[in-house]
């Protein structure tokens, strides 16, 4: 703390001039030991410290990825896999491809189930077959376009649902990877498209009563069309009719069943007890749920 001293001079002229004449001792103001002097040629820095900005949000792509990652632990050498079509499906096929050319896979055979697929995972020298040759898989991984709380699903969003359920249903294990936004309270509930895969003759004959079936669910059928403008081709040459509900399917086991029964219909994208496993990547981080 500063102090203040008072010192009195010895003698103090009466007079003004003497007074102004005189050396009179000064007001001394006492500080604490500190110098708050600096050196003439010294020059103050403040340098003003932030806390670290926060990361960024995660992206949809970054949540599927995580997703994809925690797939890939459930691949074992000398596995026959099922790969998957789609965005989540891709970065799953690039983490097999890493790990093959790392060492850590090793005799992996893969079953693609589109012609997309089966491009990038020959960029990648992921060894392939097919089905006729490999009838039985180990496991196939794929994403999903809605997932319920049954683990039953809707996929097919991106055209490849008749190769994908028949690679699928032929695999020991079938592990579906998502992020949240696709968790849904029953399928439909998203009001996005479920796919009907049709043979190209007569397909409007079968859009009209594709939605003349679910008419209590408000269904809108449409063809499913290409960037052109004309209608979407499958890998089989087929057209899809895409359903969508403004509310969920009341009995996803009887719509499938009374889809399949219409003559012309190929598949449709219910997938109803078939996912072994659903890996779930979301903000709070990444959930496995099995059967």
């Amino acid at each position: 703390m500063a102090t203040l001293s008072l010192v009195s001079p010895s003698s103090i002229s009466t007079t003004t001039t003497n007074h102004r004449r005189r050396n009179a001792n000064p007001l001394i103001l006492r500080t604490p030991s500190f110098n708050l002097r600096t050196p003439s040629h010294a020059r103050l820095s403040i340098k003003a410290f932030s806390a670290p900005s926060p990361s960024p949000p995660l992206t949809q792509d970054d949540l599927k990825k995580l997703a994809a990652d925690k797939a890939v632990e459930f691949v074992k050498s000398g596995m026959v896999l099922g790969l998957g079509t789609g965005s989540t499906a891709a970065f799953v096929v690039a983490k097999i491809g890493e790990l093959l050319k790392s060492g850590e896979l090793k005799d992996i055979v893969g079953i693609p189930t589109s012609k997309r697929t089966e491009e990038q995972a020959l960029s990648l020298g992921i060894p392939l077959s097919i089905l006729d040759d490999h009838p039985k898989l180990d496991l196939s991984i794929d994403g999903a376009d809605e997932v319920d709380p049954d683990l039953n699903l809707v996929k097919g969003r991106g055209g490849a649902l008749l190769r994908e359920k028949m690679v699928e249903a032929a695999s020991e294990k079938f592990v579906v990877v998502a992020d949240e936004t696709k968790l849904v309270k029953g399928l439909g509930g998203s009001g996005l498209a479920m796919p009907v895969e049709v043979v190209q003759f007569c397909w409007k004959y079968n859009l009209i009563r594709l939605q003349e079936l679910f008419n209590e669910e408000g269904c809108d059928a449409k063809l499913r069309l290409s960037e052109n403008g004309k209608p979407y081709v499958t890998d089989n040459s087929n057209y899809i009719v895409d359903l969508y509900f403004k509310t969920p399917i009341k009995d996803s086991e009887a719509a499938g069943k009374e889809i399949s029964a219409f003559e012309g219909v190929v598949e449709h994208g219910l997938f109803l007890d078939m996912a072994t496993a659903v890996i779930i990547a979301g903000k709070e981080g990444v959930s496995v749920t099995t059967k």
